[in-house]
């Protein structure tokens, strides 16, 4: 049953896979400015012109946040664990405080000194290579398996309408790659209008319907009560007290490091004004609401006694189980839309940090405006390439476990990017010491853990388990003082303040 194509489905499928094509391809002519010789700008293509307005920005820094992998593995984590897996929740609460009070700031050094990347602000503070293609290096390898699993999310619906091989897949980044070589980032954020209208369409539907279905929420939470309890271990549907500390870390590590992405700061920069960038740190916790309601699908899949080999089929085998098959079609849309956003933002961020901070101050210094803009869009379409090889030919749990590791990486680039915006202390050889202990220690503790997101620290006859990257950038910062007070403040003061030098 699993190999037989559900044509209806496949038909709705197509038609809004369709559909959002055209609105890619019409996106280059969007929301252009007048100056012919600015549409040559890396600003242009990378960023949109930097002219995203409130609800542009809201809809694509949404867009690029909850992306088709949420949809997919938030489910199946609550599917899998019970309450473990609503860390998710907390997260995304405890990160738009995080974004009022420091993205602005770097959005106005970014905007008064031309910067496109986190890495230019960084140069700009600092004015050290070295620290610069640090962050550089650490954002474009964090990304590169976040882009994989967006593939991971799309191919989940794929196999979910009955179509095998790898050419679906392949064939929907190729279009993904030529419309964002056409358009940049104002493409995503088009499309980021249809893709989060279907998210809340099908999610609310789901949320209302399903429980129907199923004989009310009561039967659905006794049903997955009753399916933790045989299955038993750290699993149920409250927090056991040894999960309580790593969940906490969890959500506060992740949220320290969700907008220090290439893409999440992508969104960032391209906003029009400082002001753009708070209204949505107020509005973008509507996306929590409507992350914990597709949480809950985890917790129908038990009720709904769907057979999976693979907890990621979970929301895909409830919409086949349980919806007609052109809603099916509708649904499986809405996530494939879903991972076309933040793969296009992503592979844009991290064909920006390549041409900023690698091949400008590397290889080309001389390079002008339009010669960046076209390093960025090959870049952006071997990005692409990367990713789909990296997730044909390695095996799914890989990009996962790297991506977790990724987020550890991430998370070390937050002292070098951000306290240069509120401290005049820190000079760069302290912060690249921190920087390359941090990775280091957070790599080691990842692998000594067997790829997991959490290490247990033994104190005593205490055990303490904390999330791994959040113990790293403690490391980072404790490395990046001791270093900067065996130097002297000597020359702090006299360090580049933010005046940036533009690249």
């Amino acid at each position: 049953m699993e190999n037989q194509i559900n044509w209806t489905a496949l038909g709705i499928f197509i038609f809004f896979f369709a559909l959002v094509t055209v609105l890619g391809f019409i996106a280059s002519r969007w929301q252009r400015g007048g100056d012919a010789h600015k549409g040559e700008h890396l600003d242009e293509w990378g960023l949109g012109g930097r002219n995203f307005g409130t609800w542009i920005t809201w809809f694509l820094v949404g867009g690029d946040f909850y992306t088709a992998y949420t949809v997919i593995a938030v489910p199946a984590l609550v599917y899998a664990v019970g309450a473990y897996g609503f860390f998710a929740l907390p997260y995304t609460i405890i990160v738009y405080p995080i974004v009022f009070a420091i993205m602005p700031k770097l959005w106005k050094v970014a905007h008064r000194d031309g910067h496109v990347t986190a890495a230019d602000v960084v140069y700009g503070r600092y004015s050290s290579r070295a620290l610069e293609f640090a962050i550089a290096l650490t954002g474009v390898v964090a990304t590169m398996p976040y882009i994989a699993l967006q593939l991971v999310g799309m191919e989940v619906v794929i196999k979910a309408l009955g179509l095998t091989g790898e050419l679906p897949i392949a064939a929907a980044f190729a279009i993904l790659a030529l419309y964002t070589y056409s358009a940049g980032l104002r493409a995503p954020a088009l499309i980021a209008f249809v893709k989060d209208l279907m998210i809340y369409i099908v999610v609310l539907v789901a949320v209302v319907l399903v429980p129907m279905k199923l004989g009310g929420y009561g039967v659905v939470f006794r049903s997955a009560s009753e399916a933790f309890t045989a299955k038993g271990g750290a699993t149920g549907l409250y927090l056991q007290p040894q999960q309580m500390l790593p969940f906490a870390t969890l959500a506060l590590g992740s949220a320290l490091a969700a907008f220090m992405y290439p893409h999440t700061l992508t969104g960032i920069f391209a906003a029009k004004s400082a002001d753009t960038i708070r209204k949505n740190a107020i509005f973008l916790p509507a996306y929590t609401i409507l992350l914990g309601l597709i949480a809950l699908l985890g917790f129908m899949g038990h009720a709904a006694g769907i057979g999976i080999k693979n907890n990621n089929d979970v929301v895909p085998a409830l919409f086949n189980a349980l919806f007609p098959s052109w809603f099916t079609g509708f649904a499986f849309a809405a996530i494939a839309i879903g991972a076309l956003v933040p793969a296009a933002v992503m592979s844009i961020g991290a064909s920006n940090l390549f041409t900023r901070n690698f091949w400008k101050p590397y290889i080309n210094p001389a390079i002008d405006d339009a010669g960046e803009q076209k390093v960025a869009k090959i870049v952006s379409l071997v990005v692409k390439v990367g990713a789909l090889v990296f997730i044909l030919f390695l095996p799914t749990k890989f990009a996962l476990d790297l991506q977790l590791l990724g987020g550890a990486w991430i998370l070390q680039t937050f002292p070098a990017v951000v306290f240069g915006l509120f401290l005049n202390w820190f000079r760069a050889p302290a912060l690249l010491a921190g920087w390359a202990v941090g990775l280091t220690a957070g790599t080691w503790m990842v692998f000594s853990d067997g790829i997991k997101p959490v290490h247990t620290l033994m104190i005593g006859d205490a055990s303490y388990t904390v999330y791994t990257g959040l113990l790293a950038l403690a490391l980072n910062i404790a490395v990046a003082v001791v270093v900067q007070l065996i130097m002297g403040t000597r020359g702090a003061q006299s360090a580049p303040a933010m005046t940036g030098q533009k690249q």
